[in-house]
């Protein structure tokens, strides 16, 4: 009896020890829609009055709590009886984070000027007394609980591509795990982000000449932080979905292995040029598969004769 439970306890610890090694490695897998998950969310709340912003960054949370509830059984759904659909459903994940990134880009660059001639606009509307704060709050929740359903099931999809060979517990441990330290990290940053400028306003306020400075560092650094963010977020997508495009493609992968390895044998710069070169290579399918996508999607509006997307 004593030997049946310490066989019980070696294989409970051996499913941990799994579900830690292969978490940590769907997270790191997942880091591009994490940045941009991060971006996005902070930038949800723009406009929300300053004492509802952790209101409203607490009911965008449990909305994403809620649609990791549906992702994770149908992930497992999937893994169980449609095993040939994992790879599928990676390389459409992977194809939709390069065309947003794309047409993020894009936007930024043929709409830049549009976008600086209408901001003072809706920054006086959203100050002006006709806005309802009740129905707009609602309208931000629901917008930011929508693009966390497409975000989030990006994150369950590239985590269960990592984990679809395990066991069946590892994976329910592994896609519980991801999900709960997504929807934690992810919120819980945003909630130290968008108040960062409240913290900073306080110290500089306050008597200490140490404290006043920190301050106004802090209040300097925060819209930098958001800009950072949304770049950050936008190249890790690339990176991430032409990684995970040329990973579906095996004679394509095993190139890219090959030559990184030829690469790395190079004296001196050869280590560094080898770890580059994968990288490199992500980067460029990453664009080249998004701009592809944007291309085919304007084409088929288009052809139905509607106008571009607008944003």
């Amino acid at each position: 009896m004593a030997s049946s439970l310490l066989t019980l306890l070696d294989d409970i610890a051996t499913v941990l020890d799994d579900v830690a090694l292969m978490t940590k490695v769907a997270a790191r897998k997942s880091a591009g829609v994490l940045g941009d998950d991060l971006a996005l969310n902070a930038q949800q709340v723009t406009g929300v009055q300053a004492d509802r912003e952790l209101p409203v960054v607490w009911a965008v949370a449990k909305g994403s709590a809620r649609n990791k509830l549906i992702l994770v059984p149908a992930a497992l759904a999937i893994s169980a009886w449609l095993p040939w659909l994992v790879t599928p459903l990676l390389m459409a994940g992977g194809l939709f984070l390069c065309y947003e990134g794309f047409e993020k880009v894009l936007h930024k660059v043929l709409h830049k000027a549009e976008d600086d001639a209408a901001k003072p606009g809706r920054t006086a509307a959203l100050a002006g007394t006709d806005v309802d704060p009740v129905a707009f709050e609602r309208d931000k929740i629901r917008g930011a609980v929508r693009t966390d359903l497409i975000l989030s099931a990006e994150i369950i999809a590239i985590t269960l591509g990592t984990v679809a060979g395990a066991a069946f517990a590892t994976q329910v441990g592994v896609l519980v795990g991801i999900s709960a330290l997504m929807t934690v990290g992810v919120y819980g940053l945003v909630a130290g982000i968008v108040k960062l400028d409240d913290a900073g306003l306080y110290l500089s306020k306050r008597a200490s000449g140490a404290a006043q400075a920190i301050g106004r560092g802090i209040l300097r650094v925060a819209p930098w932080l958001m800009k950072t963010l949304a770049i950050v977020g936008t190249a890790a997508m690339f990176l991430v979905g032409g990684g995970i495009l040329t990973h579906g493609v095996h004679d394509v992968q095993t190139w890219i292995d090959d030559a990184a390895t030829g690469l790395g044998a190079l004296p001196e710069v050869g280590m560094v040029l080898g770890a580059m070169l994968p990288t490199v290579i992500n980067a460029v399918v990453g664009i080249v598969a998004g701009g592809i996508v944007v291309g085919i999607i304007a084409l088929i509006r288009r052809m139905r004769g509607k106008p571009a997307l607008a944003h």
